[in-house]
């Protein structure tokens, strides 16, 4: 749903945030990060079976987060970095808000400090 005077983002950044919003997924593509592999070397260290790990497969392929060659017999699954990069560019918009957020709280701690300070002189 678009809403009015709201500029539309990448239009896979659902299916990214989708995907990553499960700890497995993420997981999987914690794994990938030290290369690719096949269904059985993913599922290993889950306690789910092969079919069940091939469904979050498909899942992080639709949302373009992972790219499954075949090689005989086997599907590797191999990291893809451009729809991870327009996930990073849109949370990258709310830095400055963050940066904000993080100073407003610094001063505030340092202001109950002070007050505890004054408090115990």
């Amino acid at each position: 749903m678009e809403h009015m005077g709201y500029t539309s983002s990448s239009p896979n950044l659902d299916a990214i945030f989708s995907a990553l919003a499960d700890p497995t997924r993420r997981a999987i593509l914690s794994r990938l990060v030290e290369g690719q592999a096949c269904v059985s070397d993913i599922a290993e260290p889950f306690e789910m079976s092969q079919p069940a790990v091939s469904r979050h497969l498909k899942v992080l392929e639709r949302a373009g987060l992972i790219e499954r060659d075949i090689d005989k017999q086997r599907r590797p699954a191999k990291l893809t970095a451009q729809q991870m990069i327009n996930a990073v560019v849109w949370l990258d918009q709310f830095k400055a808000f963050w940066g904000t957020s993080f100073d407003q709280l610094d001063s505030l701690l340092l202001n109950m400090k002070q007050t505890r300070d004054k408090q115990h002189e």
